[in-house]
């Protein structure tokens, strides 16, 4: 087995079974996307369009892929033919090119609201205060969106060694998620997925109800 393999294996073993490993395949060679592959892993997921272009190109065509990173409107059309899922969506207008494109390729496309409850500015998302603003434009809109599915929230805690606020960050996603499943979703069993924790604090994030924990650091490592 190699140690892609053997610290795959690993982290699964650490998961519940209501969650899923996305492995995180950004900056890494097509030989270690391929190893883990090798190993049965199947979801992958990039931060950039162009650079999840170029993979999928490169690799197994059984791949389910997500766009985890910031995503541009005038990027949607390339990656609207196959994309699994976009767990990075934090504006109506960028919901509202997912389904015209996800329309043109007769699809429906899975999607994550994005939240950003992180200390950094740097980091996309919606933040909470920001968030009934946007439900109520959804549901103006839901009408007209046939061609997108939301399953869920997804968000990244601070960049930080204290375990307190993270596990506050990810406790605050989680009341977000549970509310918007019993306000807004309640008659939608696809609202499901909560994206939350990375290779430096997936652990705290499987405390929280995560569902999917993107991690790379912690496979490629």
């Amino acid at each position: 087995m190699s140690r892609i393999a053997e610290n795959i294996d690993q982290i699964k073993k650490q998961l519940p079974k209501s969650t899923q490993l996305i492995v995180v395949s950004k900056y890494r060679e097509i030989q270690e996307i391929q190893e883990a592959y090798n190993s049965g892993q199947r979801i992958f997921a990039e931060n950039r369009v162009q650079a999840l272009l170029e993979r999928r190109e490169q690799l197994p065509t059984d791949i389910e892929w997500h766009l985890i990173g910031h995503l541009q409107t005038n990027k949607v059309k390339y990656i609207a033919p196959f994309i699994e899922m976009i767990h990075s969506v934090d504006s109506i207008k960028l919901l509202k090119e997912i389904n015209k494109q996800a329309a043109a390729n007769n699809r429906i496309i899975n999607v994550l609201i994005q939240l950003h409850v992180a200390q950094e500015d740097s980091k996309f998302g919606i933040p909470p205060a920001h968030l009934p603003q946007f439900w109520s434009e959804f549901n103006a809109e839901k009408a007209s969106l046939l061609n997108i599915q939301i399953c869920g929230l997804m968000g990244m805690a601070s960049l930080t060694d204290d375990t307190v606020q993270i596990s506050n960050e990810f406790s605050l996603i989680q009341k977000l998620f549970i509310d918007a499943k019993e306000n807004i979703f309640n008659d939608s069993p696809a609202f499901c997925e909560l994206s939350i924790g990375m290779s430096s604090d997936y652990h705290i994030a499987i405390e929280h109800g995560s569902t999917f924990v993107r991690v790379g650091t912690a496979v490629f490592v």
